[in-house]
Parts: structure tokens; sequence; C-alpha cells
């Protein structure tokens, strides 16, 4: 039995179960067993996960351990310089491997919708999936600020600092916070999407409703819009490619 698994917490609305359990079952691999391990605490990953479930060949990870991860891990060698966030471990006898995929699944799904006006991001919030955007920004040389509800060492804007200069200059907006994700359907980031227009380009990380209320504003103003369902899907691929 091959075991690869999730942990994060909490893990009810998880894609990557019912995504690997689909693949398991088209790609007949029998032998292949797909399982959520919703730790409370990071903590818990050596006792609660490795521990009890010895064959396990790799482990996806998400919200709120892709940075609180780094201590457990044996190599991270095989993570971009620069990029603070691990979303996929490779298991070898008992070590494991670091491993981002995140970033590749954000730059394949985010780049072909920009245009040549596309040169300045908001990146609303700053958690796991920042590190990954932020990563994927610099690659394509496009300016940026992170925004959070108060300054700390990564943000340079609050919330209440955007104003219509701000969305004037910055004409993609990313949002890689759980705001809008179900069963929060009916909440967003606090920007002032009145001064969106057609120029900006508008992206979610969540995928789960495919149209959350960030979006639905966007598009309403004529932005062009993507949500993060593509990237998943090619993370998750990419995830697999490794730990094959």
């Amino acid at each position: 039995m091959r075991r690869y698994g999730l942990i994060g917490y909490p893990l009810a609305q998880s894609f990557s179960k019912k995504y690997f359990d689909e693949k398991f079952d088209k790609e007949g691999l029998t032998d292949c067993r797909f399982d959520n391990f919703p730790i409370a605490s990071i903590d818990e990953l050596i006792p609660e996960v490795l521990v009890p479930y010895p064959d396990l060949c790799g482990l996806a990870v998400t919200i709120p351990y892709k940075q609180q991860v780094f201590p457990f891990l044996h190599s991270t060698a095989n993570i971009p310089e620069g990029l603070t966030a691990c979303n996929c471990i490779k298991i070898i006898d008992g070590k494991l491997y670091g491993y981002n995929t995140d970033y590749i699944g954000f730059e394949k799904s985010f780049a072909p919708f920009l245009k040549p006006h596309h040169t300045r991001a908001l990146v609303l919030g700053n958690g796991g999936a920042t590190a990954a955007v932020i990563y994927v920004l610099k690659q394509l040389d496009i300016g940026y600020d992170i925004v959070s509800r108060r300054i700390h060492d990564q943000s340079t804007l609050t919330y209440t600092d955007i104003d219509k200069k701000t969305m004037e200059e910055n004409t993609v907006i990313i949002n890689t916070t759980p705001l809008g994700m179900f069963p929060a359907n009916d909440s967003c980031p606090a920007i002032p999407y009145e001064f969106i227009t057609r120029r900006h380009f508008l992206y979610d990380v969540v995928y789960n409703p495919a149209k959350t209320l960030f979006l639905q504003q966007g598009e309403e103003r004529g932005a062009a819009i993507k949500n993060g369902a593509d990237m998943l899907v090619l993370q998750a691929e990419e995830n697999w490619r490794i730990w094959n």
C-alpha cells in the first residue's frame, strides 16, 4: 500500500482527498490511499501522523502549516531560495523532504491572463499561499504591495490605506485570504471595489465557490477574473510527480 495524505486544520472542505481518490479510481491505482489528517497543532505531526502510518510516502500541506512545518523537514533544498512555504513533503526512509508546488500551480494558472498594463499588484493577506504568489510576482517582474489588517514585518499596506489612486496603480489584485470560502460565501476582502475597472485582473486562490464575492465584484465592473481551481489541480499533479 502506498499511502499519501494532507495535513492542515480544519480540513472539512479539503480539495486534495476528493481529487486523489478520484484519480486513483480513474487510473486503477488500487494500491494507493489518500487520508486527511486534521491535526490541531503542528506538534501532532509526528505522534498523530508519522508514527501511526509508517507507510506514508508523501504529504500535502495546507493552512495553517505551510510555514510551521519547516522545523520538521530534514531538507528544504528543493524549495526555491526566498520561498518561505512548504506545501508538499516527500517521505523517504522516515525523512521529510520539503517542496513547494503552489508557485508552479499559481504561475501556470495566472501568467496567461496578464496584459502589458498589469505591472503592479495588491496581494491581499499574508498566509501560506502568499509566499508562492510573491515568489511568482518577483519572477514576472511585477511590483506588489502586501495588504493586511495591520502593518507587520511582511505587509506594506492596510486595507484602510487603499484608495482610488492605489487601485488605479495596481491593476492586479490577488486574494490569498480565506475570505469568501464556503460556507462563508457572503464575505470578501474590504477593498474599495467601486474603483475596479476593465483594466483590472482579479485572482482568488479560493476555489469553492467557483465565483467568490470578491470575483463577482470584479466581474460586475468588467475586470478579468480567475479562481484557484486550476492552481490546485496543477499543484496536485506536481505533488504526485514528486511523490513518485
